[in-house]
């Protein structure tokens, strides 16, 4: 198979966007086409201002900047990027299924559909096609059985190649990855696919780091290596409750265990919860797969990873409530944080959502400052949970451009993301513009609890005991005396 010279991209979000872009800064020879149906999201890729990218991920402006309009572009034409790619990625959205069997479990695949439809369609020359998009195991044969039935004699060989990105770090996971995967055939075709894929890669990364594999064992990985990962994060969260309970201290019983070496440090971070685009929707289309296939033993362990994730956003809104006499209606609480984790503004799955519903529906209103994620989105988000009516949400949720504009009058404020600014505010003149007693409560155990109470505020962090006086009495309980 001759070296790849054209790339087209089918979706232009948090994956397409960022990976086209260093695959385009570090291959200057091959011409990079970011195609999608949305139009408004194109010419907000195409903006001369650069804080305007649809994307936020520290690093990637710059990367546009160098690229962009050389061997990098972004368009709607869709089909004029299917004819003129030598390779083609699939990056749309597989979001969870809302509809049908598999409802709340299943990926919905029906972009993926569109898109290889397209393909056989508009193809009139050999392509490889790459699924980037995270894709439930054996999805590559539905694509080419479209690709047998509807092209015109064509060969479009299917490669799977995952991606593997943190938002917030991924255009450094892009450029140090510690691994890219290439799913295959076994065939010449396919390893030819694989190889031209591989040197891609290699323009900026070790051989060693580009792993080979079946196309099914790609396909599977992604989905496991999330499952792997969020199992981690809710576990560590179970034991939050249990410091809170015991007078123990989540971090350095985190430090404690990260210091094993079979462990490691990694996702060991007790929160509010996690969020984002793959966690949720993989683990539950890995409890779907395994229910299908009967397994359903292991389908109950990996859904138990959810319903602990859960179980920590609810705990959460009620510790605000109970700290707060019980009763939160009509007060004024201050959310620090929408997206699901710092330095991206995508707010999917994010357990802010999830915690200002509770909220809300106390009565209490929510005012929310975001350095990067816009009210519209944040009711869109809400609107989402379909549990009241828009009218009701905007009287509910409102959102401040400043965060001490936002804290005055505030009876509390609650740390949803953790991004490094809120640790940096003058906190003293946040207590004095709030009403006491003033609380904070801090999802992401990222301000100066010790400092925080020297001001005034009450605190209340995740896996860790109150300490004020008026809290003594409920910390440190004999199990002996249970």
């Amino acid at each position: 198979m001759k070296e790849v010279t054209t790339i087209s991209c089918i979706g232009a979000g948090y994956v397409g966007g960022p990976t086209m872009a260093v695959m385009a800064l570090k291959n200057p020879h091959i011409t990079v086409h970011v195609v999608d149906i949305n139009a408004e999201k194109i010419a907000l890729w195409n903006s001369d201002n650069l804080d305007d990218l649809p994307v936020y991920e520290p690093g990637l402006p710059e990367i546009i900047q160098s690229v962009r309009g050389k061997n990098l572009f972004f368009s709607t034409d869709v089909e004029r990027a299917i004819d003129i790619a030598e390779m083609i990625f699939i990056s749309v959205n597989t979001p969870t299924k809302t509809y049908g069997i598999g409802k709340g479990q299943a990926a919905d695949l029906k972009y993926v559909e569109l898109c290889a439809r397209k393909i056989a369609e508009v193809a009139r020359t050999d392509k490889i096609v790459v699924e980037k998009s995270t894709l439930p195991v054996r999805t590559a044969s539905s694509i080419r059985q479209i690709f047998a039935e509807q092209s015109s004699g064509v060969n479009l060989t299917v490669l799977s190649s995952p991606e593997f990105l943190a938002e917030g770090t991924a255009i450094a996971d892009l450029l140090n990855a510690d691994r890219v995967l290439i799913g295959g055939d076994q065939t010449e075709m396919g390893q030819a696919a694989v190889a031209a894929l591989t040197k891609i890669y290699e323009a900026w990364l070790p051989r060693e780091r580009i792993l080979a594999t079946n196309i099914w064992s790609s396909e599977l990985s992604k989905l496991a290596a999330n499952a792997f990962l969020a199992q981690r994060i809710s576990s560590i969260n179970s034991i939050s409750a249990l410091c809170e309970s015991t007078g123990a201290d989540v971090e350095q019983v985190a430090q404690a265990i990260g210091a094993d070496s079979r462990i490691g440090q990694r996702f060991l971070k007790a929160s509010v919860g996690f969020g984002g685009s793959c966690f949720q929707k993989d683990i539950l289309n890995l409890v779907y797969l395994c229910r299908h296939y009967g397994l359903h033993e292991v389908a109950d362990y990996w859904n138990q990873v959810i319903r602990l994730n859960d179980y920590q956003k609810q705990r959460f809104a009620k510790s605000v409530l109970d700290s707060m006499f019980n009763t939160i209606s009509g007060k004024k609480i201050v959310f620090f944080g929408w997206a699901f984790k710092k330095d991206t503004n995508d707010t999917r799955e994010s357990p802010a959502i999830y915690v200002a519903d509770m909220l809300m529906d106390e009565q209490a209103y929510v005012h929310v400052y975001d350095p990067k994620v816009p009210y519209d989105r944040m009711l869109a988000d809400l609107s989402g949970l379909k549990t009241r009516v828009a009218e009701e949400n905007r009287s509910l949720l409102r959102f401040e451009s400043d965060p001490y504009v936002a804290v005055q009058g505030a009876h509390a404020v609650a740390v949803l993301t953790e991004w490094d600014e809120f640790a940096t505010y003058d906190w003293q003149r946040i207590y004095e513009s709030m009403m006491k007693p003033a609380f904070v409560f801090d999802g992401r155990n990222i301000l100066p609890h010790s400092r925080l109470r020297e001001i005034g505020f009450h605190v209340k962090a995740i896996g860790k005991a109150p300490t004020r006086k008026s809290d003594r009495g409920r910390e440190g309980g004999n199990i002996l005396r249970s």
